[in-house]
């Protein structure tokens, strides 16, 4: 048994509360069980109880057994000296006071709910299982389910829609900018999410909109603000990115201060920030205005279409800048789109939607 359990039992009063009685015969009326406590000392403060004829005012300490008190040395510690109550889920031994006055005990062991001892066992103490609850899903009401999914959906769409919402304040209402930001947050999946991120934040959109036409300045320009066009690289691409970066650097006044580093450490190499920031650049080439084209895809199809891209010629046979790998043209996967969607483009919409005052939840796809 765990101890947050018995902390559960106490906090929602989970036990039988008629004609409780300390371990000694005592009298208990609970008045108020107290509050958690996150911090250091006691389980729970400002507990109120009548034992016989006195109110006490205090904390209440929570054990599996009484004897664990002295396991933790809570005797000489100064902070337990206002414990009015010791909770147990069995009583095995008293326990004093500095001034040898024996604290009062309840023992939970007979007295716990059965119902809710049962489904503790059941779902914690029960080996070999996917989840603890799988047992319950046959008798969970399809409606009660299907309603319990669709309102996690709009309230993750609700708390994405508050970041959104927030990006488009910095921006002044650019849409455009906005959608290219959380694209680049996804684009860097959770391993480089926040590095990309940072990289986008770290020069204006209309950036983008200036040399989207030229796929390999777009390159130079995200490779370039990531901090990986400073190594001592020999091909024709690489020393290309680096003329034009520091061309455009130089033209626009960039900085890359702020900007995270990249990781490449446990990462499968289609995953690899390189082969992922061409993608993003090739996307941003062949869809200028692409926030209007994302809005107006009516169908999952019409939005698949538009992820349907691939990376610049170079990252055919490479997945870094230095070594050549075997060619495989490397296009975005359904998998890796169906996540864009997910975390971009639904939430993206929706936040949309509402600034047109419609309902979103009466708008499909």
């Amino acid at each position: 048994m765990q101890e947050a359990f018995l902390h559960y039992i106490w906090q929602f009063k989970k036990f039988d509360t008629t004609q409780l009685q300390t371990t000694r015969g005592e009298s208990i009326t609970l008045r108020h069980n107290g509050l958690p406590n996150l911090n250091g000392g006691p389980d729970f403060f400002n507990a109120q109880l009548q034992i016989d004829q006195q109110v006490w005012v205090g904390t209440v300490e929570i054990h599996l057994k009484s004897s664990d008190w002295y396991v933790h040395n809570h005797e000489v510690d100064a902070a337990y000296d206002n414990v009015i109550l010791h909770v147990v889920y069995e009583h095995d031994t008293d326990i004093f006071r500095k001034d040898n006055s024996v604290i009062p005990t309840l023992e939970l062991k007979l007295i716990i709910h059965k119902n809710v001892f049962k489904n503790y066992q059941r779902l914690l103490m029960t080996p070999h299982k996917w989840i603890n609850c799988e047992s319950d899903f046959a008798d969970t009401d399809d409606f009660l389910m299907y309603n319990w999914l669709e309102r996690l959906y709009i309230e993750r769409l609700e708390r994405k829609s508050n970041a959104i919402e927030a990006m488009l304040e910095t921006t002044k209402n650019d849409w455009e900018a906005v959608l290219f930001m959380l694209l680049a947050k996804n684009f860097g999946l959770k391993v480089n999410g926040d590095a990309f991120l940072s990289m986008a934040k770290s020069f204006d959109f209309s950036m983008v909109r200036k040399l989207q036409s030229q796929p390999l300045q777009l390159e130079a320009l995200f490779f370039g603000q990531v901090g990986v066009l400073e190594k001592d690289v020999q091909n024709g691409y690489y020393l290309s990115l680096v003329k034009e970066y520091q061309f455009i650097k130089q033209k626009f006044n960039l900085s890359n201060t702020n900007v995270i580093p990249l990781q490449f450490f446990r990462l499968r190499p289609p995953n690899f920030p390189t082969i992922r920031l061409s993608q993003l650049a090739m996307l941003y080439h062949q869809h200028p205005n692409f926030f209007t084209k994302v809005m107006a895809a009516e169908t999952l199809e019409d939005l698949y279409a538009l992820f349907q891209v691939g990376t610049s010629e170079f990252w055919d046979t490479h997945f870094t800048f230095e070594k050549i790998s075997k060619g495989s043209r490397k296009l975005l996967t359904t998998n890796f789109i169906d996540l864009l969607l997910i975390n971009t483009v639904l939430p993206l919409r929706f936040c949309f939607l509402k600034y047109q005052g419609k309902n979103p939840t009466e708008h499909n796809m």
